[in-house]
């Protein structure tokens, strides 16, 4: 799979497996994180560079477009790292890529590319301070490239704990499902785009994970399977 969607990100090929994972993943994790933009809006940027406006849209937010073309950039960073051990690095040029040229970019305090400076929180709950992060990250960085087997759930288990570190002022969502894709497609495991119809599965998935893991287990074995469906159309 990571094969082919390298293959046809190098050939520029249209309308295929890549095309639409572009597509797909770019719409879901924005919206997820309160872009207004829509499938359409968002298949349309990708594929003439422009945007239209629907009937009854008078405006759009340029902090949406612009993080959406830069999702797909990060998307295509991604395929080119995949098989490279997941690295800070990784993950501070994945939060660059996605908040570049931004309004949040122009804040010196927003830290683009780097740590958090403030302590931020996550649905309601508190996480890592901005001291404790480089070391948080390096602990499960070190964990995480320990494992010989990895498994889909030893990913999801790295997302939750991404997550709770929170380790970047905003991003930390899209940074992570990066992350989880990649993770996926470097360990030969079906990846997954997480559908902005079942966010709410999912954030009760992050914060009930302490006590019953399955809520986001699960949440990711369905996306998985629906992801799936579409490369099995392409791949056939």
């Amino acid at each position: 799979m990571l094969e082919t969607l390298f293959e046809e990100k190098e050939s520029n090929l249209k309308g295929g497996l890549y095309h639409q994972t572009q597509i797909q993943l770019a719409y879901n994790t924005n919206r997820i994180e309160g872009s207004k933009l829509s499938e359409e809006q968002t298949r349309y940027i990708y594929e003439t560079n422009t945007l239209f406006l629907e009937d009854g849209d008078k405006t759009a937010n340029i902090d949406d477009i612009i993080e959406t073309i830069n999702h797909f950039s990060c998307f295509d960073y991604m395929l080119d790292i995949a098989k490279e051990s997941l690295s800070e690095e990784h993950i501070k040029r994945f939060h660059f890529i996605l908040k570049n040229n931004t309004s949040d970019s122009k804040r010196a305090w927003f830290n683009v590319g780097d740590y958090k400076l403030k302590p931020n929180v996550v649905g309601g709950l508190e996480t890592s301070l901005p001291s404790d992060v480089p070391g948080d990250i390096k602990n499960l960085l070190d964990k995480y490239n320990r494992q010989r087997d990895v498994a889909i759930n030893d990913i999801i288990d790295f997302h939750y704990h991404f997550e709770k570190i929170h380790p970047f002022q905003d991003g930390n969502g899209r940074v992570g499902r990066l992350i989880m894709f990649k993770e996926c497609l470097a360990h030969h495991i079906v990846p997954f785009i997480i559908e902005e119809q079942y966010k709410f599965f999912y954030y009760r998935g992050l914060n009930e994970y302490c006590k019953v893991k399955e809520f986001l287990i699960d949440t990711c074995l369905s996306a998985q399977d629906s992801y799936k469906r579409m490369v099995d159309y392409f791949m056939k």
